[in-house]
């Protein structure tokens, strides 16, 4: 469906109202350039995915203290530049390594059964802020919950210690996660690694960038309208959105209120492809069964489609020509080496992305209980913060909470009483229309986002892009995010790998062809080759 007149017209205007207040913010804005560029990977350690590393340990190939030591040592190189992790417990995590090995040097009973019981065993782990991890700070970024220490273990992190992972630390977010640049007044602002200058995404940015500063292997995330995906996307990593209600949200600030835990996912985020499944496999504990993750995926056997753009919503940019291109250049890899047709395909709802995640993030759960508004997290465990006030305070330089936050509240206050039932009409005509095409052998190709990482704050300027994530929260869909190269800039690129319910296993055992086709995660510090397959693809 072409798009409206009044459409192009609004499509125009807020365009050009962007436009104009971006470049307003570039003439006024004296913050300097950062030119410092990451150190390159030495370690070799650095450089294995952690079923590799596990493996190597329970060898005795090295020991996890090496393995532990190795990850402290690339932090304490990269955070200063990056300020990804917030809060370490590098003393703690240091014992825990010397009591892994002395439990390899005891253990009687061989590699596999420990590969069976701790298949993680000794293995480097970060972990998000805004999950529970015991004696850590769980504040979310908000400078009123400033003290604020977890006392039990988040489930997927409870898990994943209990299969032998060792945390070393806690990783910045956006306040209350809900924002696509990780930035706040309590641990400041953190940065992309391959261009400290651009954001690393949110809420899940921390995580992100010191994955892929190689100051981590495994992390995990959460993400509500993009939260894994985006990060992962900015910083050439990988990433799952798992199937809502498999992986357990206990445990974590905010807690989810209305019809979250319908649209909220947590899920995996790694360097190396080959460690989503397994980790997922840890993290969704007794409900792993539903996702039948190790039944053999035959990729020859799949049906492929791809979606190139949203078909020209009025609030988001459009999808950058490189981003187009590298796309297409997926299409023809699995077309060519496959023997599969990957079918192009538009959905007219898709243009309605942002006003569908909007509309049904607001709406009660089933008892009539709206979700818990914004405003009043932010103030937590004070009173709800009053945004015009905020405002006010902010340009005097003196509040608590970042223009992003602030300018959230105020949004808050149009949210419409009621549903839109046009937008509702578009929700349940796209729900129907991606779910009947992708079946239980379906993967969709949908960009990350319009655009690589952009500068700080500029995200300000383009506030609706996140819909490319956002929408497939409220469908309730699986994803793998998978990085695909970089840009002629040097910044990542990628894609989303979209399935059907419950079918996780297909887009991740996608991600594992195609890290071997582009090459996966690339260090920042390197002098790196550029667009994805220009070469001809492969490690």
């Amino acid at each position: 469906m072409a798009l409206s007149l009044l459409e192009r017209v609004q499509a125009w205007l807020f365009r050009a109202l962007t436009g104009v207040l971006f470049g307003l913010f570039r003439v006024v804005s004296s913050r300097t350039c950062d030119r410092r560029k990451l150190p390159p990977v030495e370690n070799p350690l650095l450089t294995v995915s952690a079923l590799q590393l596990a493996q190597k340990i329970r060898r005795r190939e090295v020991t996890s203290l090496e393995v532990v030591q190795a990850y402290i040592d690339r932090i304490q190189e990269v955070n200063p530049l990056i300020n990804a992790m917030v809060k370490d417990r590098f003393a703690a995590a240091l014992q825990e390594a010397s009591q892994v090995d002395k439990l390899i040097e005891e253990e009687t009973g061989g590699e596999e059964v420990l590969a069976d019981r701790l298949p993680f065993l000794g293995v480097p782990l970060s972990v998000k802020e805004s999950f529970a991890l015991q004696g850590m700070p769980q504040t979310t970024g908000l400078v009123s919950r400033c003290g604020v220490v977890a006392v039990v273990d988040a489930p997927p992190v409870a898990l994943l210690k209990r299969a032998g992972a060792i945390p070393l630390g806690v990783t910045n977010t956006s306040e209350l996660c809900m924002w696509y640049e990780s930035h706040n007044h309590l641990y400041g602002i953190t940065r992309n690694p391959y261009d400290l200058e651009r954001v690393p995404g949110g809420s899940s940015g921390g995580e992100g960038s010191l994955l892929a500063a190689a100051g981590a292997v495994i992390g995990v995330g959460s993400d509500i309208g993009g939260s894994i995906r985006m990060p992962c996307f900015f910083n050439g990593i990988f990433g799952h959105k798992t199937t809502p209600g498999v992986v357990s949200s206990d445990n974590q600030h905010p807690p989810v209120s209305g019809r979250f835990e319908e649209y909220l996912s947590l899920g995996p985020m790694c360097r190396y492809a080959e460690d989503l499944l397994p980790m997922l496999q840890v993290m969704a504990g007794p409900n792993a069964h539903k996702l039948c993750l190790f039944d053999r995926v035959d990729l020859k056997k799949l049906r492929f489609f791809s979606v190139p753009h949203d078909g020209g919503s009025a609030l988001t940019s459009p999808v950058d020509r490189q981003l187009l291109l590298i796309q297409r250049q997926v299409v023809e890899q699995l077309e060519r080496d496959l023997g599969v047709r990957v079918e192009e395909v538009r959905f007219d709802q898709l243009r309605y992305g942002f006003q569908i995640w909007n509309t049904y993030m607001g709406m009660p759960d089933n008892e009539g209980v709206p979700p818990r508004r914004f405003g009043e997290l932010l103030g937590s465990p004070g009173k709800p913060v009053w945004p015009v006030w905020e405002l006010m305070k902010w340009m005097l330089g003196k509040s608590d909470h970042t223009m992003a936050a602030i300018g959230l509240a105020m949004m808050e206050k149009t949210h419409p009483a009621t549903a839109p039932p046009s937008i509702l009409r578009h929700k349940e005509k796209l729900q129907q229309d991606v779910d009947e095409l992708l079946g239980v052998d379906g993967v969709l190709l949908y960009p990350s986002h319009p655009n690589m990482a952009p500068k700080h704050h500029h995200p300000l300027f383009r506030p609706f892009d996140f819909a490319y994530t956002g929408v497939i929260n409220i469908l309730g869909l699986p994803v793998t995010q998978v990085p695909l190269g970089l840009s002629q800039e040097g910044l990542p690129m990628g894609v989303q790998l979209v399935a059907g319910k419950l079918q996780d296993r297909l887009p991740l055992a996608l991600a594992r062809y195609l890290e071997k086709s582009f090459g996966g995660w690339r260090d920042p510090g390197a002098n790196l080759p550029l667009l994805g397959t220009q070469a001809g693809g492969g490690n």
